[in-house]
């Protein structure tokens, strides 16, 4: 949603804050909030006002006409503020048809005026404008201003004058207070647009001779401009409406949502309701609502919300997780309903005390295995699931879930995505004529095809495709259009360069892709069974100076950039269509690209869309889906049957029932589902009323805005003859208490005639074909396509199949149909959820149990989880072993590395690789020879003997400087810890035997650092009881010991590099008096 309500409170902050105005804005900051937790004393010593002045009280939740209501306490005391709230404050009181609590209230101080000195302003945008509305008295009576008050537009991108305001709107004003009057509304319009306003309405404002006195104030902000005046606002609260309460759980999907790039929506409605939803798409959503509600379910619907844009897995199930444990609180005696409309891989356990049956309808990509997933989870949890395909009606399913029509033993499936990689005939028939014009358009040179003639006596609105200056296309998409793809969508391109395969173009519809974050170069694709290359350009203008065939965009790009390279792309007079995917570009942005475009005369599909599709030519993007359902809608040839919705996932589901009813789609658009789509449904219907391949108009309306009157006045002035068969979803706003924001921007009812059912009633009154529900749309769309069938209008031809296209790898495995041994094996880690996991721990886990680095060492090198004093055994021998000062080879190399100017990774390896049995990585050598020797039970004199005799060094024994009367410290430190908490030291105690003997012939042939950790963590390894003996040895065989050192002495070595560098050390060169030269006899000086 972008336009969202804010408290009064947070509104005159703002206004405070950042209004620019050289009238004397009294009372600034001077508000008191009030709760039932507010401590009265601290109150009024923050605000020490609210003793001297006399006060107004009044409900700060987003309540209209409060006055009227007997909610606004006036001219109180302090004392008489808390007499009046206790009536009031946490009581239940009804407004309109929502009843809820009062528990937000506001104070403020009390002006004493006359009524001559109210006046009311607001300020509202519009696709066209602003409009600016003031009269002359305000206050509680002020009555309906839309029909009294003097009103003024200003347009995108214009800017309001103090000339303007005082001769359009304050004619009726006292002179004295024209000055004052008309500078105060031109700063609130400049705050207004600069805080990205999109409603503010002041009534009453007073004007006295000591300055303006904002009284009363009502406001939305375009929360989707939050990343643009994040700085002004800072974190907005925006409250629920009247009569809903905020819940946790809402707040949580809330969060949810601002972090993914998915859109994920949550209402709660009524928590102890029986029928609840969880949908992909925020028209499905809406659709789902409205069938329950039609079907008498408006009193037990629970919730309302939505999933989309392809959140990942982790994300489906947090959402599924929060609706199923909301579902699940509270029993009810007929048993409760889920209703899905989205596929879900796995589900939380239901506990078996509650009686819950579930209903699943969706389609899409891979649709059958999810079904068939889901059957299966109902097999084995015993919980009723009864699965349906998109062989099944969307919301047929509510129906047999509310016992309105009998569930199918066994529904009809379609055929597996598998099988449309083999061509098969079909009985299926489309109109010869209508495919034959498609497919045969010829080229013009000027891309704009002359529209008809219009009736004599239409208004000039009517009599063109837009009402705009400059001139657009009728026909956007050919079998010829080149198209630009902003950004770096690989697999939606190969999705286009799919569906051009099957459509049987001549070449790809992807001429380049521009993507400004790498360099130039060329993409790999696909072209049927064949690769190609598509190149990819840093910036746009030499996209466009080396394709110039091209004359449409498609834009990836984000909210955050979107804006800016639309514009850019606009810049190009060969461009004449441009779709933008992305959700949530502030209004402002998207009206400022609407007026540039009809200027330029190019046609704009979205914000917030997947585009369109022309059948046999063009698609954009992602719609129609992947290429099963492109083949099982026919969307690989064009019908007779042309849309326009503005829901991107119900244009998908229209495809499916116009396949399924008719001939075929001859062309379909999603417009987007903010409240300024950049084309208008009446843009496209007119478009497809010139469009002789287009028999039958279908619009998939909704409720908000009045672009549908356009329609029913075109009907009803004969500008569109074509039948028309209309629906509005939204109905079931009208059956809710409170207001619900619902899942597209646009989609909210501001006046009643933005209601879906007063909307549906006019068009049906205009002539349009409007069904009784959305249950009906398919029925209604299969009559009049017979209708015209009937009489000659469409002529069916037969179906010719399209060619094969070779299936992805990716896909194919994703099916099932084929399988690929790994390339890697690991056990240690994934990362592929939502949280990280160690050796099974999620990483939450591993710092809420606070097992620190020895802790994750164990995880990730031994997958258990050791014993405490495991994990601080571990974390010592990494802090003795981290440093031995500079002189040792290891940090040697460093040093010198990094004083010839090596960058940190270089230097760490340089020093790294001088590890080994005599510097360093003696722990495994020493555990090894030390084990092997006490496992054979030779006594420490015999192993000694043995070792000499043999010539080789006992690993981990002697040392250069410490000795039996110099003992290392490190040791003795390491000795105390293991000897108080380990449970056995059988190897210690042999090595310590050895050392007596070694030290009785040298003093410094000690138990080392080195050897002294090898040995201890075999003991530890045998001992902990986390590992049988053999895991134990083979931990050691493989040389995980040594990894103690490399781990801690890295800590050291990068200390050096670090060292060296801010010490500024220069290039290092070894001193000639430090190195004996020793040369041939013959060549000695």
């Amino acid at each position: 949603m972008s336009a969202k309500a804010i408290s009064e409170q947070t509104g005159k902050e703002f206004l405070y804050k950042y209004i620019c105005t050289s009238a004397a804005v009294q009372n600034r900051f001077r508000y008191a909030s009030v709760t039932a937790e507010t401590d009265w004393d601290r109150l009024s010593q923050e605000h020490p006002w609210l003793l001297t002045e006399r006060l107004v009280v009044k409900p700060d939740q987003l309540i209209k006409r409060r006055g009227k209501l007997g909610l606004v306490g006036i001219n109180l005391d302090l004392q008489g503020v808390r007499e009046w709230l206790k009536d009031r404050l946490m009581r239940e009181t009804t407004v309109g048809k929502a009843k809820g609590v009062l528990k937000n209230f506001l104070i403020e101080p009390f002006v004493p005026h006359p009524q001559d000195e109210e006046f009311y302003v607001c300020i509202y945008a519009t696709r066209e404008g602003d409009h600016v509305l003031f009269h002359h008295e305000g206050g509680v009576e002020v009555g309906d201003v839309d029909a009294k008050a003097q009103r003024l537009m200003v347009a995108v991108d214009e800017k309001l004058s103090e000339d303007q305001v005082t001769e359009q709107l304050l004619t009726h004003v006292p002179d004295e207070k024209r000055e004052v009057l008309a500078n105060f509304i031109v700063g609130l319009f400049n705050f207004y647009e600069d805080l990205y306003f999109t409603y503010l309405e002041i009534n009453p404002i007073v004007v006295t001779n000591d300055g303006v006195y904002v009284l009363d104030m009502a406001a939305k902000i375009d929360a989707t401009a939050d990343y643009i005046c994040k700085a002004k606002w800072g974190d907005v609260e925006f409250p629920p409406p009247f009569g809903r309460e905020a819940y946790p759980e809402e707040a949580y999907i809330a969060d949810l949502d601002a972090k993914s790039g998915a859109s994920l929506k949550l209402t709660l409605l009524n928590p102890n309701g029986r029928i609840w939803t969880m949908v992909a798409g925020g028209g499905a959503s809406v659709v789902y609502s409205d069938t329950i509600c039609d079907l008498g379910g408006v009193d037990e619907l629970a919730n309302y919300g939505e999933y989309s844009g392809a959140p990942s897995e982790q994300q489906t199930y947090d959402y599924a997780k929060t609706i199923l444990s909301l579902m699940t609180r509270e029993k009810h005696p007929q048993g409760k309903v889920l209703i899905i409309g989205g596929s879900i891989a796995n589900f939380t356990n239901v506990a078996a005390t509650f009686k819950v049956t579930i209903f699943v309808r969706r389609g899409g990509p891979n649709y059958q295995e999810g079904l068939r997933v889901m059957g299966e989870v109902g097999k084995t949890t015993g919980i009723p699931i009864h699965v349906f395909g998109t062989e099944t009606h969307m919301t047929a399913i509510v129906g047999m879930a509310l016992g309105h029509r009998p569930i199918p033993n066994q529904p009809p499936m379609d055929a597996h995505t598998a099988n449309f990689l083999l061509n098969a005939s079909s009985s299926a028939v489309t109109p010869a004529t209508t495919r034959t014009a498609s497919f045969s358009e010829s080229r013009k040179s000027n891309d704009v095809t002359p529209a008809k003639k219009s009736k004599a006596g239409l208004p000039a609105e009517a009599q063109a495709s837009s009402g705009c200056s400059g001139a657009k296309a009728t026909t956007l998409f050919r079998k010829q259009t080149k198209t630009i793809v902003w950004g770096m969508q690989t697999r939606a391109v190969q999705g286009m360069l799919d569906f051009d395969y099957v459509c049987s173009r001549d070449e790809p519809s992807v001429a380049a892709m521009v993507y400004p974050f790498t360099g130039d170069h060329k993409q790999k694709f696909y072209w049927g069974h064949k690769e190609i290359l598509v190149p990819v350009y840093k910036n746009m203008a030499d996209a466009m100076k080396k394709h110039t065939e091209v004359d449409v965009l498609i834009s990836f790009a984000s909210l955050r950039s979107a804006f800016d390279s639309t514009m850019e792309a606009m810049q190009y007079p060969q461009i004449h269509t441009i779709a933008i995917i992305a959700e949530g570009i502030p209004e402002a942005q998207t009206r400022k690209i609407i007026k540039v475009a009809d200027e330029k005369g190019v046609t704009i599909i979205g914000p917030a869309t997947v585009g369109g599709i022309k059948p046999g030519c063009f698609k954009i993007g992602n719609t129609g889906g992947m290429l099963d359902n492109i083949l099982a809608s026919k969307l690989y040839r064009p019908g007779s049957v042309a849309y326009v919705s503005r829901s991107g996932g119900m244009s998908n589901e229209l495809n499916n029932i116009i396949s399924r009813t008719t001939d075929g789609v001859c062309e379909g658009v999603a417009i987007g589902g903010d409240r300024y789509p950049g084309s208008t449904f009446m843009d496209h219907v007119l478009r497809y009323q010139d469009t002789p391949g287009v028999k039958m108009i279908i619009v998939l309306g909704e409720i908000g805005g009045t672009e549908e009157y356009k329609i029913c006045q075109g009907i009803k002035e004969g500008r569109i003859t074509k039948p028309v068969v209309c629906w509005c979803i939204g109905t079931c706003a009208t059956m809710f208490t409170s207001e619900v924001q619902f899942g597209h921007a646009g989609a909210c009812a501001n006046q009643e005639s933005e209601t879906a059912v007063a909307k549906n009633q006019a068009l049906r009154d205009a002539g349009a074909y409007v069904p009784k529900s959305f249950d009906e749309l398919g029925v209604v769309i299969k009559t009049v396509y017979d209708e015209l069938v009937a009489n000659g209008t469409i002529i069916p031809a037969d179906e010719v199949p399209p060619p094969t296209v070779p299936m992805d790898y990716s896909w194919a495995r994703e099916l099932g149909l084929i399988r690929k041994p790994a390339s890697f094996m690991t056990s240690i880690c994934d990362e592929r959820g939502q949280e990280l996991i160690y050796a099974g721990m999620p990483i939450t886990e591993v710092f809420k149990e606070e097992m620190g680095l020895g802790g994750v060492l164990g995880l990730l090198w031994f997958q258990r989880r050791l014993p405490r004093y495991a994990c601080q055994f571990i974390e010592m021998c990494l802090m003795v072993t981290a440093d031995h000062g500079p002189a040792v080879s290891g940090a040697h190399n460093t040093i010198v590395c990094a004083r010839a100017g090596k960058d940190l990774i270089s230097s760490l390896t340089s020093g790294l690789l001088t590890i080994g049995d005599r510097f360093g990585g003696a722990l495994d050598a020493a555990a090894k020879q030390f084990s092997k020797a006490f496992d054979s039970g030779m006594l420490p004199m015999e192993f000694v003997n043995k070792m000499k005799k043999d010539g080789k060094l006992i690993m981990g024994i002697g040392h250069r400087v410490k000795s039996i009367n110099n003992p290392d410290m490190r040791v003795q430190i390491l000795k105390d810890f293991v000897k108080q908490h380990f449970p056995s030291t059988q190897l210690l105690d042999y090595a310590l035997d050895v050392e007596k003997i070694t030290t009785s012939k040298k003093p410094n042939l000690i138990l080392n650092v080195d050897g002294f950790i090898g040995v201890a963590f075999v003991d530890l390894l045998r001992t902990c009881g986390g590992f049988t003996r053999d895991e134990a040895d083979e931990f050691v065989e493989i040389g995980a010991l040594n990894g103690i050192f490399v781990l801690g002495r890295s800590m050291g070595f990068i200390g050096h590099y670090l060292d060296q560098k801010r010490l500024k050390q220069g290039l290092y060169r070894h001193p000639w008096d430090d190195i004996s030269y020793v040369l041939p006899e013959h060549m000695s000086m």
